[in-house]
């Protein structure tokens, strides 16, 4: 019998991780997404709870390429509209 050590996320408890790292690097990502999140509905009082969670999700997820855009480099963002290779 093998046994395996895995790390569950404390803001995600259904995401499991093989690795202690990669599962803080997870609950930091949702940290700042729950941040943004506020943030986008206090700037954007139209925006749905659940609108300004999938935004906040997928800019934390890609927060290099927009702290780059942010920065001065606005083209950063054209590698979010360019298809993926494999």
């Amino acid at each position: 019998m093998a046994v395996e050590i895995v790390y569950r996320s404390s803001r995600d408890p259904e995401q499991l991780f093989m690795d202690k790292a990669e599962a803080d690097r997870h609950d930091k990502m949702l940290e700042l997404a729950e941040t943004l999140s506020v943030v986008l509905q206090a700037g954007v009082p139209d925006l749905s709870e659940r609108h300004a969670e999938e935004v906040s999700i997928y800019m934390a997820r890609h927060r290099d390429i927009f702290a780059k855009a942010f920065k001065s480099t606005p083209e950063a963002l054209q590698a979010l509209t360019e298809p993926a290779t494999e």
